[in-house]
Order: C-alpha cells, then sequence, then structure tokens
C-alpha cells in the first residue's frame, strides 16, 4: 500500500470474482467516502474484464490495491489474505456488488466510535429498487427454522409466533440495535473484536462463512449491531451468475459444515442424521429442478425468500 504514512480511518476489502462493472462502481463509490479510506480488491482469478476496467478507471489512485489470487479461493481465504495489506483499526468487508454512499463510512464509524462494545455493525441492505433486502436482518438459523422453510410454513402461517430467519417484514427498528445476525455483504469490523476472534474459516467456500463469523463474535463477547438510519445498495448476486447450480453445492456445503460446527452437539445423532439428510435431499431436489429445466428450456424457478 503506496497511499502515505497516514492511516486512513476504515479499510475496505472487496472480494471480486467476475463482478463486472459493478466493481468499478462499488470502489469508486468506497474512494469517493468522506472519510480515508483504502481499499484492497482481492481477485479470485477473473476473466470478465472486471479488473482491467477497474485500473483504467482507478489504477493512478494510491489509496487501491488490487491482490490477484490467480484462483478462485472462496470469499472466506480471498478476504483473509488481503488482512496482512490493510492498516486501519475499522475494516469493511464489502461485495463487489454493493454501493456505499459519501457519508456511509463516517456515520457508521461515528456509531462505532460511541460503543466499543461493538465488534461488528452493519447496515439497512436495500435492493436497487430501494426495498429491504432479505438478509438485511436475520437471526442464526436452526433446525427449526430451516423446517419451517423447506416446509413454506413462514408462508402459509404468515402470523404465527415463533422464531422467523429473516426480519425484513418487521418495522424497522428507531435507533441502533443488538442483531444476531447482518447482510455479509457489509460487515464493518472492529480491528480489535477480529484479533480477539480470529479471522473467517477459511473451510467454507463460499455461503456461511458470515454466519459462522457473527457465532464467534458472540461466542467471544462482543455485540453485533445493526445501524438503521445508515442504508447502502446491493446488486445482489453479481457474482455467481455464471453457474447457480455450483453457488448452490457450495452453499449446502457451508449449512451442513455450519450446523456441525455449532448445533450438532445439541441433539441426538438420530436427529442430526435427519437433518444432515435433509440438507443434502434440499440440494438434490434443487440440482434436479435446474436439470429439467434445462432440459427442457425452461427457466430454472426462482429461489424462495
Amino acid at each position: 500500500m503506496s497511499a502515505g504514512t497516514s492511516v486512513p480511518a476504515v479499510s475496505v476489502i472487496v472480494v471480486n470474482y467476475n463482478a463486472g462493472d459493478l466493481l468499478s462502481e462499488c470502489v469508486g463509490a468506497a474512494l469517493g467516502s468522506d472519510v480515508p479510506v483504502e481499499v484492497v480488491v482481492s481477485d479470485n482469478g477473473s476473466d470478465d474484464g472486471s479488473l482491467a476496467h477497474l485500473r483504467a478507471l482507478f489504477g493512478a489512485d494510491p489509496r487501491l490495491s488490487i491482490l490477484e489470487n490467480r484462483a478462485n479461493l472462496g470469499f472466506a481465504a480471498a478476504n483473509n489474505r488481503a488482512l496482512p495489506l490493510v492498516r486501519a483499526d475499522r475494516l469493511l468487508f464489502l461485495n463487489p456488488d454493493c454501493l456505499v454512499g459519501p457519508d456511509t463510512l463516517g456515520r457508521m464509524l461515528a456509531f462505532m466510535d460511541s460503543r466499543p462494545d461493538v465488534g461488528m455493525a452493519g447496515c439497512i441492505v436495500r435492493n436497487p429498487d430501494g426495498s429491504e433486502q432479505v438478509a438485511s436482518r436475520r437471526a442464526i438459523p436452526d433446525p427449526w427454522i430451516a423446517l419451517k422453510r423447506i416446509l413454506q410454513l413462514d408462508r402459509l402461517l404468515p402470523n404465527r409466533g415463533g422464531r422467523r430467519l429473516n426480519l425484513h417484514h418487521e418495522p424497522l427498528p428507531a435507533e441502533p440495535i443488538e442483531v444476531e445476525a447482518i447482510s455479509g455483504s457489509f460487515m464493518l469490523v472492529s480491528r480489535r473484536a477480529l484479533d480477539a476472534v480470529g479471522p473467517l474459516d477459511e473451510g467454507y467456500f463460499l455461503h456461511c462463512e458470515d454466519l459462522d463469523w457473527f457465532v464467534r463474535f458472540r461466542q467471544a463477547g462482543w455485540t453485533i449491531a445493526l445501524v438503521p438510519e445508515v442504508d447502502v445498495i446491493h446488486h445482489k448476486g453479481a457474482c455467481s451468475r455464471r453457474s447457480p447450480l455450483l453457488v448452490e453445492r457450495h452453499k449446502h456445503r457451508g449449512m451442513e459444515r455450519f450446523y456441525r460446527k455449532f448445533q450438532a452437539q445439541g441433539y441426538p445423532t438420530l436427529f442430526n442424521g435427519l437433518v444432515i439428510f435433509g440438507i443434502r435431499a434440499h440440494y438434490w431436489s434443487r440440482a434436479l429442478v435446474d436439470t429439467l429445466s434445462r432440459m427442457f428450456g425452461r427457466p430454472r424457478p426462482g429461489k424462495a425468500d
């Protein structure tokens, strides 16, 4: 990093894998922040010209560094590879299809400065049309939440009680609140907390590594907070459009790893076997639908929220 001797207020880490022109929009928006930043793009072997376009626009900016991994290392590993390159006391892990506003980071930093107990903070993540994104604020999934989602009981009985995975249908809180989980597309992390908790678990390739981190932060005594008065725009899925079924495979593998790591010890062996079977069967059903859709030339049904 050659941005001089002054330490930035925020180090922004962006993992890129064929995000197209959105990568440059993302980096440009971060560089336009009203607080001093540095940006590290950790690229997982992109071949779509996104790096060339980024260099053409911002290659001369000393606040930008590009780390070329030459292969797709996965989300967790690519983020971790960037850690030795960043210098700030606050690190923003930002998806390449997520756009911050000029005052986003300054407002988030002001909140973090006022709450030393907060190890990680997120904001409201919105779709391009302004609606709140499904995973903007959520709970840590457990087997019962998963069962309700698979059986679509949340849709059939929307007013029934019990824990829900996604909380975007609930009214926005009036002030920052503690939450179990935020969106993995925008995670502002204290370096002190990161040093205490450790980096992302590279046993996950894509999906659920953020949930793993949320659990570990809370286990270590750090608060995860949502700041509802701040929002960003997330063009969801820019890096996963080429191989949606492969993404589903990694997602379900991540779900299984997360369950085995944090939840299986609380249930009997037979129940654990049923949960693992359910995760795998859910993937196989999606793979079958995808295969049949391709065979008969029909578009693959969208994923249920």
